[in-house]
């Protein structure tokens, strides 16, 4: 039956610790109707922001397993921590059976286009943030870009808890924006595919003086371009979501139908038995 599918009807993985992926998972059904999308969300594990980088590609390789068994075309690691951590060693494990994308590389491709010679802002997990990756691809570009950064260790589990849009998430989000280490920026990228669910409270709180980046519709634009310069570009084909979590979890069940707009269904996959 397999030899029987065109590369390009093949569908898209994508994962994430839990429900931040859903934002990037959101943006590629949006710009791409006609693929087939299955999500893996490693509720068991998260947040990945304050696990080792051994840990996370561990996790890592394990849910590509998954994925490539049903055959995707493509793998997008929707997670910043495990982008950090684990993009390098996904790319060669992969290898040639799927595309693998990060949701780093087109922001910072963004950042160096629009920003040369400014001072923008990263808020993120710790992993993301101790890693330094923004940073290092930033200054190899030699754009004279001052990146400050700040690890936002609450706010990933909050989102995850349900906590946002309301008054806890307020002044939370307050406290860390308040800190001297983001005073001066221009822009300010959401290290973390969690962050656009709060990216309304972000954007109030600077009144329109700071740019805020939203790495979702960057990451979805990158994914169709480089699967259209591939050939593997999906515009016929009938839609499925299948949604996979290592662990059931109510707000991931909640989340899916608010982004996907009707009741999915989730299956079960523990990554250990």
């Amino acid at each position: 039956m397999e030899n029987q599918i065109a590369a390009f009807q093949k569908p898209i993985g994508i994962f994430d610790s839990g429900i931040g992926g859903l934002t990037v998972a959101h943006q590629i059904a949006r710009l791409l109707p006609s693929e087939d999308l299955i999500y893996f969300g490693d509720t068991a594990h998260l947040p990945y922001g304050d696990k080792s980088t051994a840990a996370i590609q561990a996790y890592s390789v394990k849910i590509c397993n998954v994925l490539l068994s049903q055959n995707v075309k493509a793998i997008l690691i929707a997670c910043n921590s495990a982008s950090a951590a684990a993009f390098d060693l996904v790319k060669e494990y992969v290898a040639s059976k799927a595309m693998v994308f990060n949701v780093i590389d087109p922001v910072v491709d963004y950042v160096l286009e629009k920003y040369p010679g400014k001072t923008i802002g990263l808020i993120g997990t710790k992993q993301t943030v101790n890693s330094n990756i923004f940073k290092r691809k930033i200054d190899a570009a030699q754009r004279s870009i001052e990146l400050k950064s700040l690890a936002t260790p609450l706010l990933a589990p909050m989102i995850e808890e349900g906590f946002f849009n309301n008054k806890i998430s307020h002044e939370v989000i307050e406290a860390y924006l308040g800190n001297p280490e983001l005073h001066g920026i221009e822009a300010l990228i959401l290290g973390c595919t969690h962050y656009p669910l709060i990216a309304k409270q972000i954007e109030n709180y600077y009144r329109g003086s700071v740019e805020v980046i939203d790495s979702s519709e960057l990451v979805a634009a990158h994914v169709e371009k480089e699967l259209s310069k591939n050939h593997l570009l999906n515009l016929e084909h009938p839609v499925s979501r299948t949604f996979y979590v290592s662990d059931y979890t109510v707000s991931f069940e909640n989340a899916t139908q608010i982004f996907f707009q009707n009741k999915v269904n989730l299956r079960h996959y523990p990554l250990w038995e």
